[in-house]
């Protein structure tokens, strides 16, 4: 699983953020993953999982309303951080290792995909 961590921030989560006026979430993970990581996908790259809340990670008192997608990528691809990205990291979902993780990724994220790759 793809991580990141802002500029200035000590959390790692999902890529991807606000969807702008106007735009629909798919539309907006293809432009974010361009523009932060340099990921170039198509619609069919990604699969939609869900609309889940949780505790934003940076913003304290906010909640963050997520659109998941799953994103299959081509082994030649890169992630290179830009932006505000300070940091990418790949992590197994089973052991995400010692990483602070953002409240969605711990809380919701990792747990849905350990309960799919269970179901495998």
């Amino acid at each position: 699983m793809l991580l990141v961590r802002k500029r200035g921030t000590t959390a790692f989560m999902q890529p991807g953020g606000k969807v702008d006026p106007g735009e629909q979430p798919l539309d907006a993970l293809i432009r974010e993953l361009e523009e932060e990581l340099g990921l170039v996908i198509t619609p069919d790259a990604a699969r939609f999982l869900g609309h889940y809340q949780a505790p934003a990670a940076n913003e304290p008192g906010f909640r963050v309303d997520c659109a998941l997608y799953q994103v299959a990528l081509k082994a030649a691809d890169q992630a290179l951080p830009a932006v505000e990205i300070e940091e990418a990291v790949w992590v197994p979902i089973g052991e995400p290792g010692d990483l602070k993780l953002a409240p969605l990724t711990d809380e919701v994220i990792l747990p849905l995909l350990r309960r799919q790759d269970s179901c495998r």
